[in-house]
């Protein structure tokens, strides 16, 4: 049905209404991504509360990324050769055994930051699997012309958890401590693990119940160097994830520059959120443009421009946190719309049977990099400072992203109605 006025703008919905499994599956990634927000920037308060330095804050990035990298492209495969629902169902129930291990630590009031950083590493090995397991699944339950919506409508999950659980997550830390976000983490990730299991079998397209080996990984890579197009979604998403990935420096902003306690660091971790849940809800247009390579393009540029502007505002106005606040969303609303796009690319270009190996390639680029950049920004920030680490690496993102793409021009003539890789 052909939306009109008003509808045209607006969220388009017609993925969940079209299709009952993705309409299951969103629901339980919406309700789960609220708890697992909230873990995850109770990891970092307690990391920063016993050390006190931005470095191991930061270092939580290195410590997810070595095995995100080398169970990202692994899993890919397994993805691309078992059946999909049973892959994630099962690193899903691994994810939730992690948020166990995490909530007994709070309550044993534990001091180990090797133990946190062990069990993120695990959790990031697992997510390198499930992750794509995931995405891979959901063109098998929308059709095409619906896959930008359904794309944008994951975005919004993502996002409505990362504004309300670490808001809600700075609440809960300051009344009843760690161990309680932890425990709301346990319980909304439930609703994920109900979503795979109604979902029906989902069985790869070619050489069902093939053990992968390292030739598989290889072919997918192989394919993506043919795949121009594809491989710059990746690239371009590095210059801004890599060099202006602020989340790292959120607790020491909050707890200096700021003078805040737990809920200005929910608001500072909320803030690109919001603004990408604005943008979600505008986002009736995203289904209607074609050359999503150029869209692609001025999204990371703004997402740059908006993290810089982030760090004038704490340079020079270092007591006013709704002005760093308002930048930091429009980085969201622009992240969202760049997202958005770059998983459509890939759905719509990619084969089948090549799906999963190259949602891993995904996987490690989307989770990897912001990881990796929390590392660079807790590492300039330590030499530097929290504001100057965000200018810096709001600038650096534009200009990379022009310089790649001045190499790469054919990006900007990527057409959805006619998908190359």
């Amino acid at each position: 049905m052909a939306r009109r006025g008003w509808g045209r703008l607006l969220t388009d919905v017609r993925p969940l209404r079209e299709s009952a499994d993705f309409r299951r599956l969103w629901v339980g990634q919406t309700v789960s991504q609220l708890g697992q927000q909230m873990a995850t920037v109770t990891v970092a308060y307690q990391v920063w509360v016993l050390t006190e330095s931005p470095f191991a804050v930061g270092t939580l990035g290195i410590v997810a990324l070595v095995p995100l990298i080398a169970l990202g492209l692994y899993g890919g495969a397994l993805v691309d050769h078992y059946d999909r629902r049973k892959v994630a169902l099962w690193t899903a129930a691994g994810l939730w055994l992690c948020t166990a291990a995490l909530l007994a630590q709070a309550l044993l009031d534990s001091e180990s930051v090797g133990l946190l950083y062990g069990v993120v590493a695990v959790q990031s090995g697992l997510f390198a699997v499930n992750s794509p397991a995931r995405s891979a699944i959901i063109p098998r339950l929308v059709p095409v012309h619906l896959l930008p919506a359904a794309n944008a409508l994951g975005m919004a999950a993502f996002n409505l958890g990362f504004t309300v659980g670490p808001l809600l997550g700075g609440v809960l830390i300051a009344w009843w401590g760690v161990a309680s976000t932890y425990a709301v983490d346990l319980l909304t990730f439930t609703a994920a693990l109900y979503a795979l299991v109604r979902l029906p079998p989902i069985l790869p397209a070619k050489e069902p119940g093939r053990v992968p080996g390292l030739r598989s990984v290889v072919e997918g890579i192989r394919w993506l160097r043919r795949a121009p197009n594809l491989r710059m979604t990746f690239v371009v998403d590095l210059c801004a994830m890599v060099l202006a990935q602020p989340r790292a420096l959120f607790p020491a902003l909050a707890l200096t520059v700021y003078a805040g306690g737990p809920s200005a660091l929910g608001l500072l971790q909320a803030a690109p959120a919001i603004g990408s849940l604005v943008a979600f809800a505008f986002s009736g247009w995203i289904s209607r443009v074609h050359r999503q390579g150029i869209a692609v393009v001025l999204a990371i540029v703004a997402y740059g421009m908006s993290v810089a502007l982030a760090g004038v505002a704490a340079i020079g106005v270092p007591g006013v946190l709704w002005l760093v606040v308002v930048m930091l969303a429009f980085s969201g609303s622009a992240d969202m719309v760049s997202s958005a796009y770059r998983s459509t690319m890939l759905q719509q270009a990619a084969p089948d049977e090549l799906r999963g190996r190259l949602q891993g390639v995904f996987t490690v680029v989307v989770a990897g990099g912001p990881r990796l950049g929390e590392f660079v920004a807790g590492s300039v920030a330590e030499l530097t400072s929290e504001a100057e680490a965000m200018l810096y690496g709001g600038v650096a993102c534009v200009v990379a992203t022009l310089l790649v793409v001045t190499w790469q021009r054919g990006f900007l003539r990527y057409d959805a109605r006619r998908p190359t890789p």
